[in-house]
């Protein structure tokens, strides 16, 4: 039995070592696989953040682009507030102009109906004076104050001629 216990030893610590090697190719392959999904993980984090730096990039470009938008519209507006104020005022100019255009239109209407009803009152003076005058010598009143108005004419009709032969109209 001596002899054989040894092999047995042996066999038996060779089959623990086989054993254990086959344990460590489990372990060796199943890590191996566990790297390569890993390193898929990895891939794929890496496609994503190469992703998300593109558009971050194509995001900041947007934003530059709206902000440079942004900055010029607010200068227009400020050039339209500016030039809304300044036709408020050219329009209250004008306004005032026209107001005093009117006033002074108005003024002047005013003057002149004053003076017609001071040449009536005048006219009305001298044609009682005259009556006055024609009373005290007994003259007949050639002038009442009334206006006569001559009829109109009628404008004579012309008779159309009729056309002969060989004449040109020129109508």
């Amino acid at each position: 039995m001596a002899p054989s216990v040894p092999r047995t030893r042996a066999a038996a610590a060779l089959r623990m070592k086989q054993i254990a090697l086959d344990n460590q190719d489990h372990t060796i392959r199943r890590l191996r696989a566990q790297l390569a999904t890993e390193r898929r993980g990895v891939a794929a984090t890496k496609k994503e953040l190469k992703e998300t730096q593109v558009a971050l990039e194509a995001s900041h470009k947007v934003i530059a682009g709206l902000t440079e938008i942004g900055l010029s519209m607010s200068k227009k507006i400020e050039k339209m507030k500016v030039k809304k104020q300044l036709v408020k005022a050219n329009h209250v100019e004008c306004h005032q102009k026209f107001q005093a255009c009117i006033h002074e239109a108005e003024d002047s209407m005013q003057a002149q109906h004053l003076l017609i009803e001071a040449l009536v009152d005048e006219k009305d003076s001298l044609l009682q004076t005259i009556h006055d005058l024609q009373e005290a010598n007994n003259a007949p009143a050639p002038f009442d104050g009334d206006w006569e108005e001559e009829p109109e004419e009628e404008p004579e009709e012309i008779e159309d001629i009729p056309l002969g032969e060989g004449e040109i109209d020129d109508e």
